[in-house]
């Protein structure tokens, strides 16, 4: 199908958009104050505060990434009141994968029970949330995919050096999710724009755990598995970029910035924030920020701010609003969408949730069940073959 379709009625042409249907986040139930950790560290909750707007950080227990991305998933199909069975693609952007390989967009996908969907992760660092928006947003128009599934996840503590008091702060974990469909309405996304500089690759990284410096002995002791990062140039970075993306983003749409409602930006420091206003000439009441409750979650930050948002009622029909990211690469992305008149929490039916509900807890037992048939095939077919006449079966 083409990104332009034929209204059924005249000859006027419609333009395809993917509109926003479902939204769902998680936070772990741990909560980890910043006077916490004035008590390990060699910090104070007013030092983070006057420096980061932080103060305060959920912190995943017993919990990957995988999981929380799961829940918010599940609850972003609720709200819609959608079939995993219609999902064509799950993307997830994450920087705290469970694994290596298999991808976490595959647990994902396995446990929605969504068996049409294609699934892939995207590291963009804490960027990643829009650069997979953008994603989903090219496979929607292309006419690719009806359905698409988008959420931004992390388990950063698991990276973040806790005695290192110029990143422990700042990080907590959390998952958020979107689902978009396409639409032939004007509501949706509107435009996005996407940016790379690897040549300040080395401001924020883990530098060893991949093929240019496996793990090993060395690199455990050298605590080389953490997260580093140059907090100063960071900043000025961050400073400088924010504010270039939300006018890129908002001219590629043909607006003006006074037709922004909301800007959601990545949730990192209330003080890049105040700098990007200033530089905007905007009042800071139209950032959306929400870091003191739940720090820097990466990827996951912009899912959850919005759908906070969205809950508390911040965002209502019609309006425009700006997402803009930044991080690791390093990378920058802005998405503007227009909110929906008809995006609102689906009462669900009944024989639908019963569905989700359904497909859910086959995927908890189906992938036990193919290992035990698998193992019990195998022992058969070795019996067998130590039975057959000149080893053959």
């Amino acid at each position: 199908m083409s990104a332009w379709s034929w209204a059924s009625t005249g000859m006027s042409e419609v333009q395809r958009h993917a509109e926003i249907v479902g939204w769902g986040m998680y936070a772990p139930e741990r909560v980890v104050t910043n006077d916490d950790l004035a008590q390990v560290l060699d910090t104070s909750d007013e030092w983070i505060r006057t420096r980061t707007g932080i103060e305060r950080r959920h912190l995943a227990v017993g919990e990957a990434t995988a999981a929380m991305a799961i829940a918010a998933a599940r609850e972003a199909l609720r709200v819609a009141d959608a079939d995993p069975y219609d999902l064509g693609l799950v993307l997830v952007a994450t920087m705290t994968p469970d694994y290596p390989t298999p991808s976490t967009a595959c647990l994902v996908q396995y446990a929605l029970g969504a068996i049409h969907a294609g699934a892939i992760d995207l590291n963009a660092g804490c960027s990643g949330f829009c650069y997979a928006l953008s994603v989903a947003n090219a496979a929607i128009l292309s006419g690719e995919q009806e359905m698409v599934l988008v959420i931004g996840a992390e388990t950063m503590s698991s990276m973040v050096d806790m005695d290192d008091r110029a990143t422990a702060v700042l990080f907590g974990d959390g998952a958020g999710a979107l689902l978009l469909r396409a639409s032939d309405g004007n509501a949706g996304i509107l435009s996005t724009w996407l940016g790379a500089d690897g040549s300040g690759g080395d401001m924020l990284m883990v530098p060893a755990g991949g093929s240019a410096l496996p793990a090993s002995a060395e690199t455990v002791a050298g605590r080389q598995h953490y997260l580093t990062m140059d907090g100063n140039q960071v900043f000025r970075f961050a400073t400088r970029i924010v504010p270039r993306a939300i006018e890129q983003v908002v001219s590629r749409a043909g607006l003006e910035l006074d037709a922004v409602d909301w800007i959601i930006p990545h949730q990192a420091n209330t003080r890049i924030v105040e700098a990007a206003a200033k530089r905007l000439n905007m009042e800071m009441s139209r950032f959306y920020l929400n870091l003191q409750e739940y720090g820097n979650t990466s990827a996951a930050s912009i899912p959850i701010a919005l759908c906070e948002a969205v809950r508390n009622g911040s965002i209502q029909p019609g309006q425009h609003i700006v997402l803009v990211g930044f991080g690791a690469g390093l990378t920058w992305a802005s998405v503007l969408l227009r909110w929906g008149p008809s995006v609102q929490e689906a009462r669900p039916i009944f024989y639908r949730r019963l569905w989700r509900w359904l497909l859910y807890r086959w995927a908890a037992i189906h992938r036990p069940l193919r290992r035990l048939s698998s193992g019990a095939w195998g022992r058969a077919r070795r019996l067998l073959t130590r039975g057959a006449p000149n080893g053959q079966d």
